[in-house]
Order: structure tokens, then sequence, then C-alpha cells
């Protein structure tokens, strides 16, 4: 009776008992295991190191001077400093990334110009730090190659008009080499959720060129747009290398500040230094959340 009541569920398709152990185990949240562990070694454990070491003195006593501090002349000078840097990147980023992937997504242009521009920006977007100061030093610095160029072949010369690469808005040229391909990569999908049937439909009804744009295009990119801008500025909020490198530590941006309280031999104070990352921290994540949020919006003409 025992083995025609097992062969009787099996034909019927009758779920077979689990061993005891494994009732409640789901293996499926193994693989997932390795990324909450690197989250929380890589990014949950140092925010949590930081919110007490910016809490503490020198001998590890709790104190508010810390965060009072980042309220100093010289504190506020240097966010706002990065604000304006980080703004006029992601400005110019937004801008020249949205006219780019208008053009090569829907220019009509062949599709190896889109291959070839996004595998580019793919590149692009991730070369920055000494490689990336070195590379404008020698390009349009007072004896790069472009420079001397210009002023031998044309009567050019770019510093005697005002240019100048080691300053706030030539460090903002080289923040948009890799802002610039970022943008393209993160607005593409965007273009391509704009559907044929909308421009025809505008079309249909008499709309003009511009009128689509004004009154379709632009409205259904906006939220993607203003979250691209954010992401922008949050990559460059938190831009070390690349600055340190073109203009050394007399450009008092906050990543430099820290560095220095962190690393350095005169201003050496670690727990002023876990204050600056910590402010740093909460700008970057209301930037992101903002991103996240204007990201959410923005999937909803994409389904």
């Amino acid at each position: 009776m025992t083995l025609d009541a097992s062969a009787s569920s099996a034909d019927t398709g009758a779920p077979r008992p689990r061993l005891a152990f494994g009732r409640h185990l789901d293996w499926n949240w193994l693989g997932v295991v390795p990324f909450f562990l690197f989250a929380f070694l890589f990014l949950i454990g140092p925010v949590l190191y930081l919110v007490v070491g910016a809490f503490q003195n020198a001998q590890g006593q709790f104190t508010f001077a810390n965060i009072l501090e980042l309220g100093s002349p010289n504190m506020v000078a240097s966010f706002s400093l990065t604000i304006r840097l980080s703004l006029l990147s992601a400005a110019m980023g937004a801008i020249a990334g949205l006219l780019l992937g208008q053009a090569v997504i829907l220019g009509g242009l062949p599709p190896w110009v889109r291959n070839a521009f996004t595998t580019f920006s793919g590149v692009a977007s991730n070369f920055a730090g000494v490689p990336l100061a070195f590379a404008f030093i020698a390009t349009l610095g007072r004896l790069g190659l472009v420079t001397v160029l210009l002023r031998d072949l044309f009567g050019i010369n770019l510093y005697a008009s005002g240019f100048n690469l080691f300053s706030f808005f030539g460090v903002s040229l080289v923040y948009l080499y890799f802002q610039l391909p970022l943008m393209f990569l993160i607005i593409a999908p965007a273009l391509d959720g704009l559907k044929q049937e909308w421009r025809e439909a505008a079309e249909i009804l008499g709309a003009s060129r511009s009128q689509y744009w004004q009154m379709i295009g632009l409205p259904v990119l906006l939220p993607t747009i203003l979250g691209c801008f954010l992401l922008l500025f949050a990559n460059a909020f938190g831009t070390l290398a690349t600055v340190y490198a073109l203009m050394g530590s007399g450009f008092d941006v906050v990543p430099i500040v820290l560095f220095q309280q962190i690393r350095g031999n005169v201003l050496y104070n670690p727990n002023l230094g876990y204050a600056l990352a910590l402010g740093m921290v909460v700008i970057m994540g209301v930037s992101n959340t903002l991103y996240l949020i204007l990201r959410k919006r923005a999937e909803r003409w994409q389904k």
C-alpha cells in the first residue's frame, strides 16, 4: 500500500515532502551574499566609521567641534568652490551630452557612428586622474601641442586671450572630458524611448519640429536630464586625483582639503577629515536620492 501511495502521488504531480533542515532555507539568497558582504565592507562600514570619527576628538572623546568647524569661513569657501565647480561641469556635460546624443541617436547617422561613440564613451567616462591631467597639460598647457600650433600657424595665443587651463574654468573643461561621455551613455536609452508615433502624431496635427521638442520631447526627457545632471554633479564633487594633479594642493576643493586633513603634515586632523567626508556623503547622498526619484519618474514613459 505504501508503494502504491507513493506511485499515485508521483502520478498526480503532488509535491514530495522536503527535508526538515531545508524547509525554511532558500538557496537563491546564496548568490547575493558576496554583494551584501562587499557593500558592508566597502560602503556601509566605512560610512559608519566616518560618522563615529566625525563626532570624536583626537583622544576619542565625543564632541561636536568637528561638525561646527565645517561652518568656518575656510570650510564654507571650500564647499562653495566645489559645488560651483561641480555645477558648472555638470551643466556643460549635460548640455553637450544631450546635443551629442540627439545628433548621434536621432540624427539619422549610420549605426556604426553610434557604436563608435558608445565604445569611446565607455572608455572616456572612466579616464581620469593623473593621466587625464597630463593629457590636457600636453594638449592645452602653455606649451601644449594645440597651444603651440594655434600660436605658430594661426597667430592665436590662447593664454594672451585670457584662456588658462590652470583656472576654475580650465578645471571645468578637464572635467568635461569624462562628464560628456557619461551623459551620452545615460541619456541614450531615454532618447531611444522617444516613440516614433509621438513625432508622427505631432506632425499630423501640424506641429513643427521646434513645437514637438517644446511640447513633447523635452517634457518627456526632462526628468532624465535633471537626473543625469545630478549624477554628473555627484561624479564631479568627489573627483580628487584629476584636480590635484592639475592644480596641486592650492586649489581648495573639498576632496583636496580632506586629503590634507587625513594625510597632511601641517593640517593633520583626521577627525575633521571624517567630518568633511561625512559632509560629502550627505551632499552626494541627497544628489543620488534625487537622481533615483527622477529616474523612476522617467521610466514611466519608457514602459
